[in-house]
């Protein structure tokens, strides 16, 4: 298939009907034109879900609230140019090759130094200046599925030995939006790769009035402390007596302006976990007056919840008909701790030749009233499982009473 031209097409498989079509085009690093292609799903159930090969990234995903209303609860945009422009802070895309921050874009891996691209004040930043965000992925499809897939070379941003990823997604007749990450390197690399979509639970253009709604709940015993560039000092601080205990829910509105000395949360939480493999709950998120809830299960070490601090707080950042701005939307972005790579102590981030790192994300979504989103990244590296439900009171939230959630937490890793 050719990617400097596209047409609409659809490909129907059962109840779920594909439909490509172009998102216009832009001139890479080399001056070449290139097409976007954008996938749309929609199956039987009205469910419908939208990629787009820049970046890898979901521009939209619309669910419905606990009255029926269909809403579309992540950030993004119309166009191509939008997504270039400065306003997109990484919504909706794929970060790589390592998610959070270096410290000014050093590592040593196997005795040898490197120095990776310096984007975020002195440090490195989701990949660096041309992360995977900013790439136009190849792609092929699979009957219903779509499968992109990444080559990154050897020191790409400053990283060694090539790397090739590959995702694929597909949604099913059951409202599974599916999506399955894989990498392979050829030299010992750190690899983390993540998803940084926003989400507002109200719908995406509702903005900080309703995010500070949301009432949050986070499984961390600790969180990273951090220097005033936002790279971990290397001590793990205990939550308890402190605006980071997010073990019981809060109130966003009543604790994010207690944050000290920052606009709000970019923090790495530290899980509490039995042990590496297993899969455990991470965080929740409900909005009340939607009646959406958000959970998460992961059996990654941490989580980042960032809450939009550095969304703009004038009117420059459009999308969709919507205007975002400072603490409109939050991200839980599962993960390895920032800047692994230097602390010995940390989870380890490296990923040899030879092995293979997978993270699968199915997204489940059902017709209201009990509507669901799932996210699992599965494999030797991660698992990761987000659901979004209807709840039908604040007691039912409170009480943790969802629909299949004790189905969730038996799930075995490794499918």
């Amino acid at each position: 298939m050719s990617f400097e031209s596209v047409s609409t097409s659809s490909v129907s498989r059962a109840s779920v009907t594909l439909k490509i079509d172009g998102f216009g085009a832009y001139k890479n690093q080399k001056g070449e034109t290139k097409a976007v292609t954008r996938f749309t799903w929609t199956n039987s159930n009205k469910v419908s879900v939208q990629i787009i090969n820049y970046g890898a990234t979901i521009t939209s995903i619309k669910v419905p609230n606990k009255q029926g209303k269909i809403d579309d609860i992540v950030t993004g945009f119309d166009t191509i140019q939008e997504y270039l422009s400065s306003k997109n802070r990484y919504y909706g895309a794929t970060i790589g090759r390592v998610a959070n921050r270096t410290a000014k874009g050093k590592m040593t891996v196997e005795d040898v130094e490197y120095n990776l691209a310096i984007n975020n004040g002195p440090n490195h930043l989701h990949g660096g200046l041309q992360g995977f965000d900013k790439v136009l992925w190849n792609y092929h499809i699979s009957r219903s599925k779509v499968i992109l897939t990444y080559h990154s070379a050897d020191k790409e941003e400053g990283y060694p030995g090539d790397l090739l990823a590959t995702i694929a997604f597909e949604l099913t007749p059951d409202n599974d939006f599916i999506i399955d990450y894989k990498a392979v390197v050829s030299k010992p690399c750190p690899v983390n790769l993540t998803n940084h979509s926003y989400f507002n639970l109200a719908g995406h253009g509702t903005g900080a009035k309703e995010l500070y709604k949301h009432q949050i709940t986070i499984n961390a015993d600790a969180y990273t402390e951090v220097d005033e560039t936002a790279i971990p000092t290397g001590n793990l601080i205990p939550v308890s007596e402190t605006v980071f205990d997010l073990r019981v829910p809060k109130i966003l509105g009543d604790v994010i302006t207690k944050v000290p000395e920052a606009p709000g949360f970019d923090h790495n939480f530290c899980v509490t976990r039995i042990s590496e493999k297993d899969v455990v709950f991470v965080a929740k998120a409900f909005h009340p007056p939607s009646g959406r809830v958000m959970e998460v299960y992961s059996n990654q070490p941490g989580v980042q919840f960032y809450t939009g601090n550095f969304m703009p707080e004038d009117e420059s950042s459009q999308g969709k008909g919507a205007t975002y701005k400072k603490h409109g939307a939050f991200c839980f972005e599962t993960q390895i701790y920032p800047d692994a790579v230097n602390h010995e102590h940390f989870p380890k981030v490296i990923l040899n030749p030879g092995s293979t790192r997978n993270r699968s994300l199915p997204l489940n979504e059902r017709s209201c009233p009990d509507f669901q989103i799932r996210w699992k990244k599965i494999g030797s590296a991660t698992y990761f499982l987000c659901q979004f439900s209807v709840a039908e009171s604040n007691r039912e939230w409170k009480e943790g009473r969802t629909k299949e959630k004790t189905d969730f937490k038996s799930m075995p890793v490794g499918l």
